[in-house]
């Protein structure tokens, strides 16, 4: 029963915030569970969520490639400025904390619990997205902007 109140609140919270992702993602938690199959399909979603979301993120990064927008001549104009610099720099940095976390998470089950509930307050309340790649962006964004180097297009 806490489960199904705790789902409600966040429901609730994301209504109030108007912040669709989190509406659609809490919804569709509800539905599954409800559903009788809800033991075998959340653990599912669980231990393979994150991976098929940045799976998605991916492809939809991607994307400029596939339709020519983007390519060797803007991989290489990139590394020209200490902004495409940074933002290899972010990558990789978001890569190897991603791993740290990931270990942290395997090690100490109870920082779920802090991450879920830091990120639903960032995202409702900061406007924020609960993204992985997007963070390495952010990142990249905040250190332009302090060193003044942000891409002007």
């Amino acid at each position: 029963m806490e489960s199904w109140l705790f789902l409600a609140a966040i429901l609730i919270v994301a209504l109030l915030a108007k912040n669709q992702s989190l509406i659609i993602a809490t919804a569709v938690v509800l539905v599954l569970k409800a559903l009788p199959i809800s033991e075998k399909v959340l653990p599912v979603i669980q231990a393979k969520g994150i991976n098929w979301g940045v799976t998605v993120i991916s492809v939809a990064i991607l994307v400029p490639i596939a339709t020519g927008q983007i390519g060797f001549k803007e991989l290489i104009s990139a590394f020209k400025t200490p902004a495409g610099f940074i933002a290899v720099g972010c990558g990789v940095l978001v890569a190897v904390l991603s791993a740290k976390g990931v270990g942290l998470l395997a090690a100490s089950p109870e920082m779920t619990v802090a991450l879920v509930f830091g990120t639903i307050m960032g995202v409702v309340f900061l406007k924020g997205i609960a993204a992985g790649p997007v963070i390495a962006a952010g990142i990249t964004y905040t250190i332009l902007t302090i060193f003044n180097l942000v891409p002007i297009h």
